[in-house]
């Protein structure tokens, strides 16, 4: 491809037109500047055709100084092979862009050999911004799409508006540091703002049934004016919400790592502080008393007890999803992996129910996937019960089915155990809020559709069980996380159940608790 170096000026003629080769002082040596231009592999367009472009450069203060880059240039296009089009045409990508900029030095000829050879990136100055969405496009083709969801959540509203302008072989743990350590600080002004806002609503709200006299209604007015120049409320990031940024940080750079663009990973040295894992609690006759008066929930993972979880089922068994509340309750699926469930992995026989799908959320549109994990993906023993449940909701569904069939209505076969009554996919969300207006209908404390998979859990324990069968139940990877979530829970059930046990014993009289004398002091 052609290429050279000549001199040139920037001398205009009278109408501000540039002399370029017709200035005739181009003839002194002391005249003008060296500059270079070389021609570069054509860029393909969308419709098939091709963009000639040219690397360019000037400023040159001899003729040496730009044959010097112009042999650097031809270097660099000389990398790939003749007939590597693809590999050509990234060279040219990263010359066109360093042409664009007068002061970005020309890359390194065995940096770019290397990032060529191993297949990377070849953008001189790679950015955190870069590598995050090189990372989430990578993960895209490997992860569910939930996992993936959340992942560009915490990157766009998150790491890349604080992180994104760092070069990626420049970041290091003080800049990590900073941006985890800033979080606490914006969290105290979110906090402030938030406060303020609430108690500008109660200045800017008559409090009372009538209707406000002339002077309030200005007073309100002024006030409500200076609600709406107010911050909207904002969330703070929780402790837990901390981690997870920290663990996708680490994660990128992790893989930036693997391919070779860095060698040090900085947010694996970031101190977010400790984060205590929820755990599960008993709603207990004490707890439920403490709720109604103060509407505080003792922990985020709460659970019913057998009676209360019975009384949600009595209040269920009418509606026509009972049979999927059934099989969450008792048997610990998720909510998707219910939702997703097939009757051809429904075996009667050998009453196990085979997990093999799931069904959930991209946005807000149901989309199916492989289970969350590679151990969710299995057969779940049930009970005679849990099997008879199945063949009455069976049952109902084909009736379903002939109803619409005689009005003339379609019926669309997904062969779903759960659907709406058309046959198509259920909604996750729709499950999530029918399992709420039960709730609410039977009276019971405040629970989550995802708590009755941990309360799957507590029925282990009290039919007998141990942490390892709960592990089982609920198909857990490791026992650590079953202990970590579920010990405090199973330990309420050790305390329930030596006070059972120790009522078993009968006595002809109520220990007061004291120790009887050895011996009686005779009477005076």
């Amino acid at each position: 491809m052609k290429g050279s170096t000549y001199r040139r000026c920037y001398c205009r003629d009278e109408d501000g037109k540039a002399l370029g080769k017709a200035c005739p002082q181009l003839s002194s040596r002391r005249h003008g500047v060296w500059a270079l231009r070389q021609e570069l592999p054509p860029a393909p367009l969308d419709d098939g055709r091709q963009r000639r472009r040219s690397f360019s450069r000037s400023g040159y203060d001899t003729a040496k100084d730009a044959q010097g880059d112009l042999d650097k240039v031809r270097a660099l296009l000389d990398l790939p092979d003749g007939d590597d089009t693809e590999a050509q045409t990234k060279i040219g990508d990263l010359l066109e862009g360093v042409s664009k900029d007068k002061d970005a030095p020309l890359p390194e000829l065995a940096e770019i050999r290397r990032r060529l050879v191993h297949g990377q990136k070849l953008t001189s100055t790679m950015t955190v911004g870069d590598l995050l969405d090189e990372w989430l496009e990578a993960k895209r083709k490997s992860r569910a799409v939930t996992t993936v969801n959340n992942y560009a959540s915490r990157v766009e509203h998150h790491l890349k508006p604080a992180l994104a302008h760092h070069r990626l072989d420049r970041l290091n743990v003080g800049h990590c540091q900073t941006y985890f350590d800033g979080i606490d600080d914006t969290n105290e002004v979110i906090a402030a703002e938030n406060a303020a806002r609430r108690e500008q609503e109660q200045l800017a709200t008559w409090g009372r049934r009538s209707r406000p006299p002339a002077a309030e209604r200005e007073r309100l007015a002024a006030e409500r004016a200076k609600l709406d120049d107010m911050p909207p409320y904002r969330k703070i990031t929780g402790p837990a919400t901390k981690l997870e940024l920290r663990n996708t940080l680490r994660s990128a750079l992790n893989f930036a790592i693997r391919r070779q663009y860095i060698t040090f990973n900085p947010a694996a040295f970031v101190d977010v502080g400790t984060v205590r894992r929820a755990k599960g609690k008993l709603w207990t006759a004490e707890r439920v008393a403490r709720w109604e008066a103060t509407g505080e929930k003792p922990s985020a993972v709460m659970v019913w007890t057998p009676e209360q979880l019975g009384r949600f089922l009595d209040e269920a068994e009418s509606g026509r999803l009972y049979a999927i509340f059934h099989v969450i309750a008792h048997h610990g699926l998720r909510r998707g992996e219910a939702v997703g469930l097939d009757w051809e992995n429904v075996n009667d026989k050998a009453r196990t129910i085979g997990v093999a799908r799931e069904i959930v959320r991209d946005g807000w549109t149901p989309v199916e996937t492989a289970p969350k994990t590679e151990g969710s993906a299995a057969d779940v023993k049930v009970d005679r019960g849990t099997i008879d449940v199945l063949k009455a909701h069976r049952k109902r569904q084909r009736a379903e089915r002939a109803a619409r069939e005689e009005k003339g209505l379609p019926w669309t076969d997904t062969g779903k155990v759960f659907v709406q009554e058309d046959g198509s996919w259920l909604h996750p969300d729709s499950v999530s809020d029918t399992f709420q207006e039960i709730r609410e209908r039977a009276g019971l404390p405040p629970i989550n559709l995802r708590d009755l998979r941990h309360g799957a859990a507590a029925l282990v324990k009290a039919a007998g069980g141990d942490l390892h069968d709960a592990k089982a139940k609920l198909r857990h990877s490791t026992i650590v996380l079953t202990s970590n979530t579920y010990m405090e829970l199973f330990e309420e059930y050790e305390e329930d159940l030596a006070e059972r046990t120790a009522a078993v014993v009968p006595r002809a009289r109520k220990s007061t608790g004291a120790h009887a004398p050895l011996t009686q002091k005779p009477a005076e």
